[in-house]
């Protein structure tokens, strides 16, 4: 079971890479949008406030509206490929997820089910927060990707 909890989120600004992405094709772009946030954040004296993340907008099909970045210290100029962004503020069912990607949605079934017996409603807005890194940590059972979606 996983541990679940209702949070208060506060609005963070981010730097991110802002895409429709196919599903196959997300591993590739978020490797771009992390390499290349960062080193936006770099060049304009700004740098992350967390870890990476990834912020979904509806749930995925086949291919899925994406966001991936690094919350910000401060807000951001357009440069390139690199857009300011937000993390949304508000109410949020908060999760972490341990294991490999691949079997995350079965944490977003468990939050579905908790946000249900609270009486709440996700909305379309959600986010991964990528606490482990993959480069450094290769046993994907040791994975910790903590998983926020907003709620009414």
């Amino acid at each position: 079971m996983t541990d679940i909890a209702v949070v208060q989120h506060w609005e963070q600004p981010t730097a991110v890479l802002h895409e429709r992405v196919p599903l196959a094709d997300l591993p590739a772009f978020f490797a771009r949008a992390f390499q290349e946030t960062a080193a936006e954040l770099q060049v304009q004296g700004r740098h992350p406030a967390g870890p990476p993340f990834g912020k979904y907008s509806g749930m995925p099909t086949d291919t899925v509206e994406v966001e991936a970045g690094f919350p910000a210290s401060g807000p951001i100029t357009a440069s390139g490929d690199v857009v300011p962004g937000t993390l949304p503020g508000g109410r949020v069912v908060e999760a972490t997820h341990v294991g490999p990607y691949n079997t995350i949605r079965q944490t977003y079934d468990e939050i579905r089910r908790f946000a249900a017996d609270a009486g709440l409603t996700p909305g379309d807005v959600m986010w991964e927060c990528y606490l482990s890194d993959p480069q450094s940590q290769p046993d994907p059972a040791t994975w910790r990707t903590t998983i926020c979606w907003l709620v009414d």
